[in-house]
């Protein structure tokens, strides 16, 4: 995966590597906290983030871009995961989640926006993002970059690390180009 990073104020956003393994592991999938509102379980183990490293480069290599890795400039450290997902050419997703010692500083907004400044150089005309209901803190950073809110989805989405595995509501936000 040969892809030219992209860097904003405070972040360098580039594709996960197996050398991140360890790290991604630490600071993201395996923190109950940080995975509590996303769509996977947390990591209990180095092979579950080995798998979403092969997942990645097998995303890479479909599609012009996949996920990507929030490295802080200032330190070197991850800080966190975002990217786009492709379902056709003209129609993606994205998230993020961030590393607990992360929060609050803005670094998914600043993310968010070099994503979305990503996915409209690359013709996306619909890149939209679903966020638990309960998940403010999300809603806040998905308004705060452009994102209008298109609805609520009734029990549309496992969330496996609330403790729930009934489907829940989640709000659908998108930017339409």
């Amino acid at each position: 995966m040969d892809h030219a990073p992209i860097v904003t104020a405070r972040l360098t956003l580039r594709p996960p590597g197996t050398e991140d393994t360890r790290a991604i592991f630490a600071a993201i999938s395996s923190d109950a906290e940080v995975t509590r509102f996303v769509g996977w379980p947390r990591h209990t183990q180095l092979a579950q983030t080995e798998q979403f490293l092969a997942f990645a480069r097998a995303e890479w290599e479909r599609w012009p871009a996949g996920p990507l890795l929030m490295v802080s400039r200032a330190d070197g450290q991850i800080v966190g995961s975002t990217g786009l997902a492709f379902e056709t050419p003209y129609r993606a997703s994205t998230g993020y989640v961030l590393a607990r010692h992360a929060w609050g500083q803005g670094f998914a907004s600043e993310a968010l926006d070099a994503v979305a400044a990503l996915a409209e150089a690359l013709e996306v005309r619909r890149l939209y993002a679903h966020c638990h209901v309960d998940h403010a803190a999300s809603v806040r950073v998905l308004e705060r970059c452009g994102f209008r809110r298109e609805g609520v989805l009734k029990r549309y989405l496992i969330f496996p690390n609330l403790g729930d595995p009934q489907p829940q509501d989640v709000f659908c936000y998108a930017r339409i180009r």
